[in-house]
């Protein structure tokens, strides 16, 4: 069975009106994580990833290079329990 992670992700730098969440979306979408990602009123992106392990690293590899012209700067990260409670990976409003 492979390894399911949970990681919350704060996203900061030139992410917000460069459709960085829909790009996240269809990146999390092809890579079968679940959760949801949302716009910050400080200018920052903030989403949760659900999935294997794998895919969890390959999605923060993807967010570090993220296509532009989105430019992320730094990227906080926090491990959390897995809990499966997500069907899907969302943009939350």
């Amino acid at each position: 069975m492979p390894n399911k992670k949970r990681i919350h992700v704060f996203i900061s730098g030139r992410v917000q009106g460069v459709f960085f969440r829909a790009n996240t979306q269809n990146q999390a979408q092809k890579l079968e994580l679940t959760g949801w990602v949302q716009n910050l009123t400080d200018g920052r992106v903030e989403a949760v990833f659900e999935g294997e392990e794998e895919k969890i690293k390959e999605m923060l590899g993807w967010i570090k290079n993220s296509p532009f012209p989105a430019k992320v700067k730094s990227i906080e990260i926090e491990e959390e329990s897995f809990k499966g409670e997500f069907n899907n990976f969302e943009i939350r409003y």
